[in-house]
């Protein structure tokens, strides 16, 4: 599901599974659309949206959650001005401290919050007629705390009622497996869960371990400097050891316009990926099928609509 409407997952193409536009970091109790113009927003953004597609783009997966940032007008039309089929999500972001967390969903029940995020996919978000294309959620880097537990189950049966794949900004093994139970509590498949920053787990047996569960590994921290493109080289490397390159997404976590920064702050364009991590992968034997799999096919089946249940 697009911001545009519904596509065939054929069409997806080459596939940034997790990047921004716009992120707001001033904290749930304030962040509004009243904090910048969105026409100046769409003038610094586009340019890099229009330089992605150039490279070879054609999907945009647009993570920026509620209370943190996330505008599906913006992501609409930015779509509509480029022609890159972008997704946007719906969930709250448990990660950062809660400093994203909006009060309500401490009080609220996990069927309540769940009804909420249903509530987006079946009206659209905001009143824009947006649709949801994936879950959003975050935790923090320890085990679960009571609300990272809630918003994890909340999602679950958000997944369960609408077929959304949940993404999960999780980075660490322990909370990463964790999650997993929790969705095997509720009746999820891990086939439905993105575990996102998984480069900043160095023990590439628990990306083995979660994997083999059905999990998404996504390597989304990509990027041109030396030592993280070292990091992902091991990482990946590993993957393909294990013959698990199926399960493994890749993307920047680039961007992003910051309001309440001159200008939009310093913006980081989504370019790496295809000037330096893919040639760096060739150079390092990995085929253009191996390739092909985690930028086009794997996140046709990681995106694709449908309720994973166990």
């Amino acid at each position: 599901m697009t911001a545009t409407g519904a596509i065939d997952p054929e069409q997806m193409g080459f596939v940034l599974t997790h990047e921004h536009i716009l992120v707001d970091f001033i904290g749930a109790d304030q962040v509004s659309k009243g904090r910048y113009d969105e026409d100046e927003a769409f003038k610094v953004i586009l340019p890099y949206l229009e330089q992605a597609k150039d490279l070879g783009c054609q999907t945009f997966v647009e993570c920026t959650p509620s209370y943190i940032g996330k505008d599906a007008a913006l992501v609409k039309r930015l779509s509509e001005a480029t022609g890159i089929y972008m997704l946007t999500n719906t969930g709250y972001y448990g990660a950062a401290d809660d400093k994203y967390v909006p009060a309500h969903a401490y009080e609220e029940t996990e069927d309540a919050l769940s009804d909420r995020w249903v509530q987006e996919w079946e009206e659209g978000i905001d009143g824009t007629g947006v649709r949801p294309g994936f879950i959003k959620i975050g935790v923090d880097k320890e085990s679960l705390s009571a609300i990272d537990e809630k918003l994890v189950r909340a999602a679950a049966r958000t997944h369960l009622k609408t077929g959304l794949t949940i993404m999960s900004h999780t980075g660490f093994a322990i909370p990463a497996h964790e999650e997993i139970a929790v969705l095997k509590e509720e009746g999820v498949d891990a086939s439905a869960w993105i575990w996102t920053h998984a480069q900043n787990e160095k023990d590439n047996e628990q990306h083995k371990k979660a994997a083999e569960a059905g999990a998404w590994v996504a390597f989304d921290g990509v990027n041109a400097n030396e030592k993280r493109l070292a990091r992902d080289l091991v990482h990946l490397k590993a993957m393909k050891a294990y013959g698990l390159l199926d399960h493994v997404l890749l993307s920047h976590d680039a961007g992003w316009y910051r309001p309440g920064e001159p200008d939009g702050g310093k913006f980081r364009a989504f370019v790496d990926l295809f000037e330096t991590v893919l040639p760096a992968l060739k150079g390092n034997g990995f085929t253009q099928d191996e390739i092909d799999l985690m930028t086009l096919e794997n996140p046709k089946r990681a995106f694709a609509i449908g309720v994973r249940e166990i």
